[in-house]
């Protein structure tokens, strides 16, 4: 039989029906949006991460004015000199670490402190940042090594912290409970936040680690890290064995 006398093939008949035998076609519109999406993607990391470390670069250059004027960069060669601030805080740092690790060095820093602590209005600044320093720097203290979940704003909404202390003896004397200290931080800005005490039974303990967790603030609760230790059984939440 002649090919043009038989009927048509269901390959045929399928590449003429809607749908089949052309490609999609996307709208021009949905091509441009879908491009400067993934442009974005690539671009918003770069310039935060840029921003970021020239912010802080900024900063550390600050250190510069701890040189005699003869010695900076802009009498020097002429002109400001980028970097050169994060060298001399670099070194600023190290120097000040082995001097405090000596014996004798801790003995003067230790000395000049006791001082600054007694003048009024600076004193309480600098022990307050002080102890802030030796407890989050440290692995002596405890404070925001934990993350938490605790119902806040209000029950049945749920927001994420770290337990920065648990000693509140007026606190868990005058409430009659065993309470806990904890920050809720804000986002994207986790440097902002709330002081909470929360009774220790209602402290839910996370398994993500403080990196996973300022992660997840910083990125408005998009990269939400994965829960490593999922139960075999599947359940919503495990056990909670306490702060």
């Amino acid at each position: 039989m002649p090919e043009s006398a038989k009927g048509p093939s269901p390959t045929d008949v399928s590449s003429r029906l809607p749908g089949h035998g052309e490609p999609v076609r996307r709208h021009p519109v949905r091509s441009f949006r879908n491009y400067l999406i993934g442009g974005l993607l690539v671009w918003i990391p770069i310039m935060v991460t840029v921003w970021v470390v020239r912010f802080v670069a900024r900063i550390l250059d600050q250190s510069l004015v701890l040189l005699p004027r003869a010695w900076q960069p802009e009498t020097l060669v002429g002109s400001y000199v980028p970097g050169v601030g994060v060298i001399l805080s670099l070194l600023l740092l190290f120097l000040t670490g082995v001097l405090v690790k000596n014996l004798f060095g801790g003995r003067i820093v230790a000395w000049l402190e006791s001082h600054v602590r007694r003048i009024p209005v600076i004193g309480p600044i600098y022990g307050g940042a002080k102890t802030f320093s030796e407890t989050v720097l440290t692995d002596t203290g405890r404070s925001f090594k934990q993350v938490v979940m605790v119902e806040f704003p209000r029950k049945g909404i749920f927001s994420i912290g770290f337990i920065t202390s648990h000693e509140l003896e007026e606190a868990q004397a005058k409430t009659a409970q065993d309470v806990t200290c904890v920050f809720v931080p804000t986002t994207p800005n986790p440097t902002t936040g709330f002081i909470i005490l929360v009774p220790k039974d209602e402290v839910v303990m996370m398994d993500m680690t403080v990196d996973e967790a300022f992660k997840m603030l910083l990125t408005l609760g998009v990269v939400v890290p994965t829960w490593r230790n999922k139960p075999a059984d599947r359940r919503l939440a495990p056990q909670q064995t306490g702060p």
